[in-house]
């Protein structure tokens, strides 16, 4: 009887463990953990910062049209790996950028043999993962038809989320576009505007516990842009497919690739503070170039006739101007926007291209997206969608010396628009042009990925301050938010810097700016790009502050290094941004009250110090000595109102 008793105790155990089986991977401090769980052939994951619980247990596995790999599944193998990788980026926070990371791959099948790999790479503050399908027997290639990647987090969790668009609506049926607003601070499982979902990337504050941000990248043709769920009533967010209509319906709803073949990598950054969240680069430490560039691509700064002087401003003389601007600026381009096409026309866009050759200013030229998908009517059209009409306009702009496109009015995340994206780049890399996206999707690691890729908008940029009051009442509020949301993962081209009081070309009439002139200087620091389209006009080089006009001829738009010094989304945001042996500290402020922030600079900056604030006008005034042994500075911040310290690197 007592050995009937112990087979049995025996035989429970062994049960157990056969229903419940787990596997941990660290990061290299020790501090990140990720468990995976395999529960009654069910796959699943956890997070863990500190021991403290960040992401309770969350599913994983794929659906597709001949795989069921999300349950009855078994363990096979794993690998275990340490990476320590080193490379260079010029187009987002760092240059040098070092990804030391741990890394777990483990092998599943289910029960009819068919066999999947999940990977996570875990380093410090963030997690990365995606799934590996190998080529079974003859089988050549799989239609994934729903991802169960969640998101599971401790229930007193808030959220800062921004909603997917329904499709085929706003400006001529052009959304989505990632132009929606912001909610703050709200429930965990608060349903989105439109019930369908949320866009990438996605915040979320663990009660004190610390933040968790949310996003992909990896995502090229092979795949569809994804984006979260909404929530159940657990607050349990998933990784969900475009919707049908985008596109005005071309094109499928679900990825299809060849095998073997991964699926993009979901990406969390985690940390007790916002400083990993706003300092990660986990979108371009996993993925590599695709190609490699044709020219040595030059980035900088623009001027932009369009934003602040409209359509109108699209004609020879008008541009002209703002290639002198460009020119007195010392800029290394100007962007015509659109309509060039048949309000200027390609024989004056040559001699344009002339005029600016001869003031060693180059050109960029915008580009509707075209085909079924929008009803937008600028042109030029029917260009961008069409392999054998970008080729040949391509290579007309190419013989010209064009330096770069602007590419506007996608549209949408299906796997075909990416492809679309992709040709548009690669295409561009052959006729050695730069490329900017407008009306567009999130970029999810591209500017590692495509070396001529710049920079999309995505966000709800400064077109809307010259369209609409409300857009300028909340201007500080959302500039609090890009740093440690959307421009966070990805570089975002907001055309920051408008220095008219009166969003007009005439600064006396139009919306009113409520910003100080302060805070758009900050901006060209807090937002970043690798070429930033800034809202300066020719009036603005007399009726400006000089200080703000000689701090705009010399501010960088490429970095070597970004630090979070203090903030909270929607409320305000201090940060650094090393060029060379320059430090560049912005602050602005979104708070109805002054805020008032010791910046430490022991180990940032020595000697004078040029510090940019706010005087009662809400102009600019300069002090220009910091004391030699003073290792800290109090900037003041009125509402609305912003702060820029200039300072040499401590060595």
């Amino acid at each position: 009887m007592k050995n009937i008793y112990c087979s049995l105790i025996l035989f429970f155990i062994v049960s157990f463990h056969a229903l419940s089986q787990d596997w941990v991977v660290r990061s290299p401090d020790g501090r990140l953990s990720v468990g995976l769980h395999l529960e009654g052939g069910k796959l699943n994951y956890s997070v863990h910062l500190d021991e403290e619980m960040m992401l309770s247990k969350s599913p994983l596995g794929l659906t597709a049209s001949t795989h069921s790999l999300s349950d009855k599944l078994s363990f096979i193998l794993k690998r275990e790996r340490s990476i320590n990788e080193r490379y260079t980026e010029s187009r987002f926070k760092k240059s040098d950028v070092s990804y030391e990371v741990n890394e777990l791959i483990c092998r599943w099948e289910n029960n009819e043999g068919q066999v999947f790999e999940t990977t996570f790479q875990v380093s410090n503050n963030n997690i990365a993962f995606r799934y590996f399908i190998p080529q079974n027997g003859e089988q050549a290639n799989i239609v994934i038809q729903h991802e169960h990647s969640g998101f599971q987090f401790p229930a007193n969790t808030t959220t800062f989320l921004t909603p997917q668009s329904p499709a085929m609506v706003g400006w001529k049926k052009t959304k989505p576009s990632y132009e929606e607003d912001y909610t703050v601070d709200a429930p965990l499982n608060a349903s989105s505007q439109y019930g369908i979902g949320f866009t990438f990337p996605a915040l979320f504050k663990v009660s004190d516990k610390g933040w968790v941000l949310v996003s992909e990248t990896g995502v090229d043709g092979n795949y569809c842009g994804s984006k979260l769920s909404e929530p159940n009533a657990k607050g349990l967010y998933s990784i969900a497919f475009p919707e049908q209509e985008e596109n005005n319906g071309l094109g499928a709803v679900q990825p299809a690739f060849s095998l073997p073949g991964y699926t993009p990598w979901r990406t969390l950054t985690i940390g007790n503070t916002l400083q990993p969240i706003l300092e990660t680069t986990i979108t371009q430490d996993v993925v590599r170039p695709k190609y490699s560039p044709t020219t040595d691509y030059v980035l900088g700064r623009s001027t932009w006739s369009w934003l602040e002087w409209q359509d109108e401003s699209i004609n020879l003389e008008d541009q002209k101007k703002f290639v002198d601007l460009s020119a007195e600026m010392g800029y290394e381009y100007t962007l015509v926007d659109n309509w060039w096409d048949t309000k200027i026309g390609k024989d004056k866009i040559e001699e344009l291209v002339r005029y600016a050759d001869a003031k060693d200013v180059g050109l960029l030229l915008w580009y509707n997206s075209n085909g079924y998908w929008n009803d937008a009517p600028q042109g030029p059209k029917n260009k961008m969608n069409d392999a054998i009409e970008r080729k040949k306009e391509m290579a007309w702009m190419k013989r010209l010396g064009i330096k770069g496109i602007k590419v506007d009015f996608f549209g949408g995340d299906k796997q075909e628009t990416m492809q679309l994206y992709e040709e548009i780049l690669s295409d561009a890399n052959e006729h050695q042009l730069l490329v900017i996206f407008h009306g567009c999707t999130l970029p999810r690691g591209w500017e590692r990925m495509y070396p001529n890729f710049v920079s999309s908008e995505a966000v709800l940029a400064s077109e809307n301050l010259v369209f609409t009051q409300r857009a300028n009442d909340m201007e500080a509020f959302n500039a609090t938010l890009h740093p440690f949301i959307r421009n966070s993962v990805a570089s975002m081209d907001f055309g920051p810097v408008l220095l008219n009081k009166w969003h007009s070309r005439t600064n006396v009439e139009g919306k009113e700016r409520k910003t100080s002139e302060t805070f758009q200087i900050a901006t060209a620091i807090v937002f970043q790009s690798a070429i930033q389209n800034f809202g300066i006009t020719p009036n603005n080089l007399t009726d400006a502050s000089q200080f703000a006009i000689e701090f705009m001829k010399s501010v960088p738009t490429t970095w070597d290094e970004t630090l979070f010094l203090d903030g909270y989304p929607g409320k305000y945001v201090v940060m650094a941004r090393r060029k060379q042996n320059k430090w560049y500290i912005a602050g602005i402020n979104a708070e109805s009250t002054t805020k008032t922030i010791e910046v430490d600079l022991s180990k940032l900056v020595s000697g004078k110090l040029l510090a940019y604030v706010d005087d009662n006008l809400g102009r600019t005034s300069v002090s220009v000595e910091l004391e030699p042994n003073k290792s800290t500075y109090t900037i003041s911040i009125p509402e609305n109102g912003g702060c820029v310290l200039v300072g040499k690197r401590k060595m």
